[in-house]
């Protein structure tokens, strides 16, 4: 895959500018019509998308649907739904002293929009928050992960094939590329990874004040209560675990278990990976890889200690079997980052103020998950902060296009998905028109209706 130079670069964000600057993506109609085109591109390169997606991830057509092109489809159809009534001037009430006004919100679009796409849901992860920029008419420059060649080169195609550059269009490459994105003033960046990386790309967008979406990650904690169903927890934390071979922002990172239930839990969490993928793991046609040799080789290093379940590697393959790692103190290295794979690392507490604390200890996580009655579920959201959160269930949150994603502190800033990939390209303008037929003399020197005012005001 050729990396796209210094100089196309420079050239692809001066083309955009003068075509933003022209007005046309502006026009609710077009936009319309560029989320239509996309979702027929979409559906017209599912099968090579499905395809390429094997080829970098392992990953069956079947999870390739359920967790990138049916949200596509589904954040589409939202979109192509509800962008009239979104894009409406917003009335809103206008204050006494300052009448006879009118005052509304008006919806622009931010500009140029750059998006930094990881390589866990490649194809997804880049073509959602496209959808939010078309929406708000903005133009965008998609920079998938090179991390998966295939995928990157199935969307540029298809972007390529059905929109013109100076409008959408992709960058390829690693980070030379994205230096070179960062010299130019995007209206927005919206970058899906890393903390670590975060940093960088905020520390960019400072230097021209471009506004910033953070999708970032860190460690989602799963916690499991004495009063919680075993056999549906056991089932659900499996499946959040086994999805794209652990290799999810939003996956179970630990596991936090009530002392008294922990033997029966871990039991249906291993019976729930067999029953998911057959007892020969490594031939089931569910079941993804590991991205790279680097990454097989960073999480090879949590293989030992005391191994519950699981614990085959093949490095060639890329395979790291579903693994449980017992007896787990707050101090071992498979606790200090991410672990991006499918390795759960098991610690246990007696009271829950026990797991509410380690978890306030942390930074905030992306996703926190809950198994348990009611109540108690109710006392841990309350106690605790995350991106997002689900209560007896994993990962279904992200699924659920009306409600915000993102994350909070250490695990990101803005949030998207529905109309919140809409706002996050957008501009909310507030505008009040005021009257010339009457003016009123309240608000000029020498302020003779001073005690007037001070009364309306109080």
């Amino acid at each position: 895959m050729e990396e796209t130079s210094a100089k196309n670069i420079a050239e692809i964000y001066k083309k955009q500018r003068t075509f933003f600057a022209s007005q046309e993506t502006k026009s609710i109609d077009f936009r319309l019509q560029q989320l239509k085109k996309l979702k027929k591109a979409v559906l017209q390169y599912e099968d090579k998308v499905n395809e390429a997606l094997w080829e970098d991830l392992h990953k069956s057509k079947e999870e390739a649907f359920l967790t990138e092109t049916s949200l596509l489809i589904e954040e589409l159809n939202y979109h192509i739904k509800n962008l009239k009534s979104w894009a409406k001037p917003k009335k809103v009430g206008t204050p006494l002293q300052i009448k006879p006004s009118r005052s509304k919100i008006y919806f622009e679009p931010l500009g140029i929009g750059l998006i930094i796409a990881p390589w866990n849901y490649p194809f997804q992860l880049t073509l959602n928050p496209l959808i939010g920029a078309i929406s708000a008419g903005c133009c965008a420059v998609l920079k998938p992960s090179p991390d998966t060649p295939n995928v990157a080169q199935v969307i540029e195609e298809m972007i390529s094939e059905h929109f013109s550059s100076e409008y959408i269009t992709v960058v390829q490459g690693g980070k030379d590329a994205n230096q070179e994105l960062f010299k130019f003033p995007f209206d927005i960046m919206f970058f899906t990874g890393s903390p670590t990386v975060g940093k960088i790309v905020m520390k960019a967008a400072a230097e021209y004040l471009s506004r910033v979406v953070l999708e970032l990650g860190g460690k989602s904690p799963c916690i499991v209560n004495k009063d919680a169903n075993l056999k549906i927890a056991g089932k659900r934390i499996a499946w959040g675990k086994i999805m794209n071979a652990g290799q999810t922002c939003i996956a179970p990172d630990y596991l936090l278990v009530h002392k008294e239930v922990k033997k029966d839990l871990l039991a249906e969490i291993s019976k729930a990976f067999e029953e998911m993928l057959g007892e020969n793991i490594a031939n089931s046609n569910y079941y993804g890889r590991i991205v790279t040799p680097a990454a097989m080789n960073r999480l090879k290093k949590y293989l030992n200690g005391d191994i519950y379940y699981g614990g085959k590697i093949d490095l060639e393959e890329k395979y790291i079997e579903p693994t449980i790692l017992n007896n787990i103190d707050p101090e071992d290295e498979i606790m200090q980052e991410e672990i991006f794979g499918p390795i759960l690392p098991v610690m246990e507490f007696e009271e829950l103020t026990e797991a509410i604390s380690y978890v306030n200890g942390n930074e905030k996580p992306l996703a926190l998950y809950y198994f348990g009655k009611d109540k108690t579920a109710k006392r841990m959201l309350q106690e605790t902060s995350s991106g997002g959160a689900c209560i007896n269930d994993t990962l279904i949150h992200v699924a659920n296009h009306k409600l915000p994603f993102g994350g909070v502190g250490n695990s990101g800033m803005g949030k998207y998905h529905g109309k919140e990939s809409y706002l996050a390209f957008t501009h909310e303008r507030g505008v009040v028109n005021s009257s010339t037929k009457l003016d009123i003399p309240l608000k000029y020197p020498p302020y003779k209706f001073f005690g007037l005012i001070k009364k309306i005001v109080g």
